[in-house]
């Protein structure tokens, strides 16, 4: 097993009082802590995410506008696990109706996209898996896992007047003006091993207990474990909730019988 190095990034919606096990160092507004990469699993980043406010009106590119706009190697699909929901707390994805490029600029500009955007009301174990081109905002008072490809690659279409910079031009010009796939969204029950993600970029199941066999054979490679509940223990080491590491397989890989994680392995 390999733990993985933490990094915690402050952001202006973040928060000064984290969820345990997290901490947030004093004056500090953690909004992601992200758990970095490692050399054998380079595509896939996991991180958790926490809003005081709400984030930016912000889409990603896919692989090919990424590579065409320079310095990007690959675009960015992602999902979300709802983990944490406020009373009244949204995810913001896609569209109310269809909308073209030049109504999406003018609703940017003057601020009406975020209303021309569908805010889905949340709770925990909902589940939301988000292509490239879906123009997306995570609403205040939620907190999420993102799984996502691991490019940091993001297209402010609106920022509430924070000031930090939009990125107009680039965002709308990958924009889906579409509503979301309802294909794409689910809840996860409370307990059982449940498939969360089967993309082209990456596989992710949540797991009860100990895998069965059909699990632990998707998952005979390199694959990113983060428990939610209980503990696992790889060899002689043992991993808690708030913690990432990299395991070659699951077949050595103790779970507790009465805790969950979530599993992930790339495939691209």
């Amino acid at each position: 097993m390999t733990g993985l190095p933490v990094k915690l990034v402050e952001k202006p919606w973040g928060m000064d009082v984290l969820p345990a096990p997290f901490v947030a160092p004093a004056g500090q507004r953690i909004g992601e802590i992200w758990f970095e990469p490692p050399a054998t699993l380079p595509s896939v980043l996991v991180k958790y995410i926490f809003a005081s406010e709400n984030l930016s009106v912000q889409v990603h590119p896919g692989d090919a506008e990424a590579k065409a706009a320079g310095g990007h190697t690959t675009g960015k699909d992602e999902c979300w696990l709802v983990i944490h929901a406020d009373p009244g707390a949204t995810l913001g994805i896609g569209f109310n109706w269809p909308i073209d490029h030049a109504a999406m600029r003018a609703a940017a500009l003057d601020g009406s996209i975020e209303h021309l955007v569908t805010w889905y009301p949340v709770r925990p174990g909902d589940f939301f898996y988000i292509p490239a081109g879906t123009v997306h905002a995570i609403g205040a008072g939620v907190g999420v896992i993102e799984i996502q490809q691991n490019a940091d690659v993001t297209y402010r279409l609106y920022d509430y007047g924070r000031g930090r910079e939009l990125h107009l031009d680039a965002g709308i010009a990958v924009s889906r003006g579409e509503p979301f796939d309802p294909r794409l969204h689910c809840h996860i029950p409370g307990s059982g091993t449940v498939q969360l993600a089967d993309g082209r970029y990456f596989q992710a199941h949540r797991i009860d207990g100990m895998p069965d066999a059909e699990v632990r054979a998707i998952y005979a490679g390199p694959a990113l474990v983060l428990p939610r509940t209980g503990t696992v223990r790889i060899g002689d080491a043992v991993l808690h909730p708030g913690e990432c590491a990299e395991v070659q397989g699951l077949d050595d890989t103790l779970f507790d019988s009465e805790g969950q994680a979530i599993v992930v392995r790339a495939k691209a």
